[in-house]
C-alpha cells in the first residue's frame, strides 16, 4: 500500500489569502509501507459509523454551503492540488475548495473519526484496501449516478485503474487520480565498484532454488566489515557493512515494496479471482517457496535483517546512507532517491521470475465523494475536475506521481526527465503489460492484521513458511463470513 508525503500535515484554504496551520506531524518516510486499522478497533469504529450514517450534512462544511472540503495525505502532491483548486474556483465562481493534508499515520484514524462525528470531508483520497468497508457502510456516493461524474469511463485512464473502483454492486465509488509501480533503486557508485552494469541490472532473473543472477548480483554488492564481498571466500555474514538489498519490513499482506515483484513473477496470485476474491492463496507452494527464498537472503547476509528497518530508517535512508546498495520501492519515491545528497541514483526493472516474465504491482488511488456532502452539486463537480486531463496534467507537471490519465502521465514523464530522472523502469512494465493489481477483497483490515505478525515472524524469527498455511486458513474463514 502507498502512503506519501507523511512528513507533516497542514490545513490549506486554496483561494486567495490562504492560510496554513500545522495539523499533524509524522516521523515516517515520505512513502513507506502503509498500515491498516487493527481488526478490533475497526469493528468498533464501523459499528459506530453505521449508527451515525443517518445524520444531516457534514458539519465540516455546514458553515458555507459553497465550500467543498477535500482531504489528502500526500504533502508532496499538495502544491499540485492547490493549483487544481485555484483553477476549479475560477471555473466555478462562488465555490471554494478547502484542502486538508494529513500524514498517513493520522489520515485514516481522523477520517474514520470524522465519519463517526458527522464531520467528514466532502471528498477524500481513497485507497483500494479501504473503499470496500466504506461502501458497506453506505457512506460513499455512487459516482455513476451523479450528473457531473456519470460520464467517467474506464477507457479515460490507464488500463485497469478505473475498473478497480467499482464495487460488487457494479457502481463506481472512486475517480482515478494516479498510479504507481515498483522497480529497483540502486547506488551507482556501489554497482560500478562491484562491476555490475546498468544493462546487467535490467536483465537479472531469479528462481527459488539458487536465486539466479539476481541473488548473485545481491551477493556481489554485499560487503562485510573487512571488505569481503558476499561472493568471496571468507565473507562474514554476521558482520555486514553494506547489504546488497535494503529491508522495508516484512510486507504484511501485500508485500508491495518487498516481495510482490517476486511472487508475481513466480506466477502466483493473491486470490482466486482478479477482484473481490473469496479465497486467499498464501498456502500455495509458489508463494511459500518464494517467501522462503526471499527472507532466506537475510540468513545469508545479503538482505538487511528485520531489526534494521524503522520508520526513520526506511530503504531510501539505507541506500542514501550507504548501508545498502539496492532497494525495491515505488515510483512515488523517485524524487526522494534522486534528490538525496551524495547519492548517484539509478533505477532498474524488477527481475524476471520462474514464469519467464518480470512483474510489478500496479496500484492506483482515487477520489471518493461522501454521501453527506453539504453541497453535493459542487462536490461532484470537484471530483469530476480532479479526474480530468486539466487537473491531472497540472499534477503531472509537478513530477511527483503518475496521474491516471494518459495526458497526466505524459506530463509527469516530461517533468521527471527535466529533473534528470529516468522513470523507464516504472513505465515500461505498464507498456509491456507485466503489471498486476493490488488485491481487492472484503475484510482487508482483518487480512492485514493476521498477515503482519505472521510475515514478521518468518522474517525476524525464522518461523517456517509452512506456518502461513494456518494463517491463510484463518483469513479464508473470515472471508467466508460474507458468503
Amino acid at each position: 500500500m502507498r502512503k506519501r508525503g507523511s512528513h507533516a500535515g497542514s490545513h490549506v484554504r486554496s483561494h486567495a489569502g490562504s492560510h496554513v496551520r500545522s495539523y499533524a506531524r509524522s516521523h515516517a518516510g515520505p512513502h513507506v509501507r502503509s498500515h491498516v486499522v487493527a481488526a478490533l478497533a475497526g469493528t468498533v469504529a464501523l459499528s459506530l459509523l453505521t449508527a451515525g450514517c443517518g445524520g444531516q450534512g457534514s458539519s465540516s462544511a455546514s458553515s458555507s454551503s459553497r465550500t467543498v472540503t477535500y482531504w489528502l495525505w500526500d504533502a508532496n502532491q499538495l502544491p499540485g492540488y492547490q493549483a487544481c483548486a485555484k483553477a476549479f474556483e475560477e471555473r466555478n465562481p462562488g465555490v471554494k475548495v478547502e484542502i486538508t493534508q494529513l500524514g498517513w499515520e493520522n489520515y485514516w484514524t481522523k477520517l474514520t473519526a470524522s465519519m463517526i462525528a458527522g464531520t467528514e470531508p466532502d471528498v477524500f483520497t481513497d485507497h483500494i484496501t479501504k473503499f470496500a468497508q466504506f461502501v458497506d457502510l453506505d457512506v460513499l456516493a455512487p459516482l455513476d449516478e451523479l450528473p457531473a461524474t456519470a460520464g467517467i469511463k474506464d477507457s479515460d485512464y490507464q488500463a485497469g485503474l478505473a475498473a478497480s473502483w467499482k464495487g460488487q454492486d457494479g457502481h463506481r465509488y472512486g475517480a482515478p487520480k494516479d498510479w504507481d509501480t515498483i522497480a529497483m533503486f540502486y547506488n551507482k557508485k556501489m554497482t560500478d565498484s562491484a562491476g555490475i552494469s546498468a544493462d546487467t541490472l535490467n536483465s537479472l532473473a531469479w528462481n527459488p532454488q539458487d536465486g539466479g543472477t539476481f541473488e548473485k548480483a545481491i551477493a556481489r554488492l554485499t560487503v562485510d566489515s573487512k571488505g569481503r564481498r558476499g561472493d568471496e571466500p571468507g565473507f562474514d555474514k554476521n558482520n555486514v557493512k553494506i547489504y546488497g538489498l535494503a529491508t522495508n519490513d516484512a510486507g504484511e499482506a501485500d508485500g508491495q515494496t518487498q516481495w510482490s515483484a517476486f511472487t508475481g513473477s513466480a506466477g502466483w496470485k493473491y486470490t482466486d479471482q482478479k477482484a473481490w476474491g473469496r479465497h486467499y492463496n498464501y498456502d500455495q507452494k509458489s508463494f511459500q517457496s518464494t517467501i522462503d527464498w526471499y527472507f532466506g537472503l537475510a540468513d545469508k547476509g545479503y538482505l538487511a535483517p528485520f531489526k534494521n528497518f524503522s520508520q526513520s530508517n526506511g530503504p531510501e535512508v539505507q541506500v542514501g546512507s550507504g548501508s545498502a546498495a539496492i532497494a525495491l520501492h515505488g515510483s512515488w519515491m523517485a524524487k526522494t532517491f534522486y534528490g538525496m545528497k551524495g547519492l548517484d541514483a539509478g533505477t532498474a526493472l524488477t527481475p524476471v521470475g520462474p514464469s519467464g516474465k518480470r512483474a510489478t504491482m500496479m496500484n492506483g488511488l482515487a477520489d471518493s465523494l461522501t454521501k453527506r456532502a453539504a453541497d453535493k452539486p459542487a462536490a461532484q463537480k470537484w471530483v469530476a475536475y480532479l479526474a480530468s486531463d486539466a487537473c491531472q496534467t497540472t499534477v503531472g507537471k509537478q513530477g511527483v506521481v503518475f496521474p491516471a490519465t494518459e495526458a497526466g502521465t505524459a506530463a509527469a514523464i516530461a517533468a521527471y526527465e527535466k529533473d534528470g530522472i529516468d522513470v523507464t523502469a516504472f513505465t515500461k512494465p505498464v507498456a509491456d503489460g507485466t503489471t498486476f493489481p493490488f488485491p481487492i477483497t472484503d475484510y482487508a483490515a482483518d487480512v492485514a492484521a493476521l498477515m503482519k505478525p505472521a510475515m514478521q515472524d518468518v522474517y525476524a524469527n525464522g518461523r517456517p513458511v509452512g506456518s502461513l498455511t494456518t494463517t491463510n486458513r484463518q483469513i479464508n474463514l473470515i472471508l467466508s463470513q460474507g458468503d
